[in-house]
């Protein structure tokens, strides 16, 4: 239940939402199901190495399954965003994510969907590792089912979505 897990919470929720149950996969180095979203079948991965090396988790999916780099969108937290703020991009570039950059390394391009999920920054001078490990704040435990359901709805629009302006505009907002 710490900010740094955001994208971890939404990706046990979707698997949840679409009966799916992640499962350790130790050649993907990761917790893995696939579930069906309407006809299109759905890869979740939760990587089980440090956050700074999840990028050869995501490598080694991509590669079993010879999957393009449009195929894949990544679910971070950031804290340049607010809490409870999302943001689709289809690129760009780590913003000082260590996660991010470990991807960019193993999928050697920035080239890869990314939902940023909001969890705002300190509002105290401690560290960035404190405020991103640390747990949600009572107020932000309050509204976090909104918040991983709001992300859980934009993920499963960017599946079903051809068009990736459109699912941006809908949930680029703020809360």
């Amino acid at each position: 239940m710490t900010r740094h897990n955001a994208g971890f919470l939404v990706a046990e929720e979707l698997a949840r939402r679409h009966g799916g149950t992640l499962k350790i996969k130790t050649a993907f180095q990761g917790e893995y199901c696939s579930v069906r979203v309407n006809d299109k079948s759905v890869g979740i991965l939760r990587p089980i190495t440090y956050m700074n090396n999840s990028g050869m988790s995501a490598r080694k999916v991509m590669d079993f399954f010879k999957l393009p780099m449009n195929a894949a969108i990544v679910l971070v937290d950031e804290v340049a965003l607010d809490f409870g703020q999302l943001r689709l991009k289809g690129k760009g570039g780590a913003g000082g994510h260590n996660g991010l950059k470990s991807l960019q390394a193993h999928l050697k391009t920035p080239e890869y969907t990314r939902l940023r999920i909001g969890v705002g920054a300190s509002k105290f001078s401690e560290a960035l590792s404190d405020h991103v490990l640390g747990e949600f704040t009572r107020t932000e435990k309050k509204e976090l089912d909104n918040v991983i359901a709001d992300a859980c709805d934009a993920v499963e629009h960017w599946v079903e979505e051809e068009d990736m302006a459109k699912v941006m505009t809908r949930f680029n907002s703020a809360r």
